[in-house]
């Protein structure tokens, strides 16, 4: 967990001054989410949006990844999600409103080769997202997946960068884009944000596609 990165990015948007406080976690262990989650309700008085936007990207050979690496990668890519979910729930229960947003990916409907299990977290991702919508519906509580494709991220850097063909896989990449481009975070960011806003008060167990449309180049 980079905690100086944390908290120098608290101090941007304004510190506690503003209303925003860094606190570390660690969302594989259920100790860590149970204790964030109650200093921050103690901090701020309410949990009103929950966003799960922990990931890592994988890449294993089903036949020769292990256990541990396995439980590794769930334990980012959807358990962590799953231990958020379960904590803040029964605060937005109690007050009778609330939303979640769960960043899945394109990749929950339609992905690559060499991108094992990332989909399957991701498919699993959006799973959650519809049931947990339909269990908590009645207590006013909206959960929405959102699912991205290319933003120009650290882990799109990374896997840019283990491709053997260098500068050429990332054009190719940009040639498959219908609008000729990758997202930028902050296009995502304020995606995110309307969902998780009373903007979108009627909106729950969605899984949205914001992908520049590429998912419609290759939709059958």
């Amino acid at each position: 967990i980079d905690v100086p990165r944390g908290r120098a990015t608290a101090g941007a948007l304004g510190g506690e001054s503003a209303g925003v406080r860094f606190i570390r976690c660690d969302i594989t262990r259920e100790a860590d989410v149970s204790s964030a989650i109650a200093e921050t309700i103690d901090t701020f008085g309410t949990l009103d949006i929950l966003v799960n936007n922990a990931g890592v990207n994988t890449y294993f050979d089903a036949t020769t990844m292990t256990e541990d690496e396995w439980e590794k990668v769930f334990a980012v890519d959807l358990k962590g999600a799953w231990l958020c979910c379960k904590h803040a729930l029964p605060h937005m229960r109690d007050q009778g409103a609330g939303s979640i947003v769960n960043i899945a990916s394109l990749h929950a409907f339609m992905t690559n080769d060499n991108m094992f299990p990332y989909a399957a977290a991701k498919s699993g991702m959006v799973g959650m997202t519809r049931s947990l919508a339909l269990d908590f519906g009645k207590h006013q509580i909206r959960v929405n997946a959102i699912c991205p494709g290319w933003v120009r991220t650290q882990l799109v850097d990374e896997w840019l960068e283990l491709q053997p063909e260098g500068k050429a896989a990332e054009q190719r990449v940009l040639d498959q884009q219908p609008l000729g481009r990758m997202a930028t975070p902050m296009e995502i960011a304020n995606f995110v944000a309307f969902v998780a806003s009373d903007e979108a008060s009627y909106l729950t167990g969605a899984a949205l596609l914001i992908d520049g449309g590429l998912s419609a180049r290759f939709a059958n």
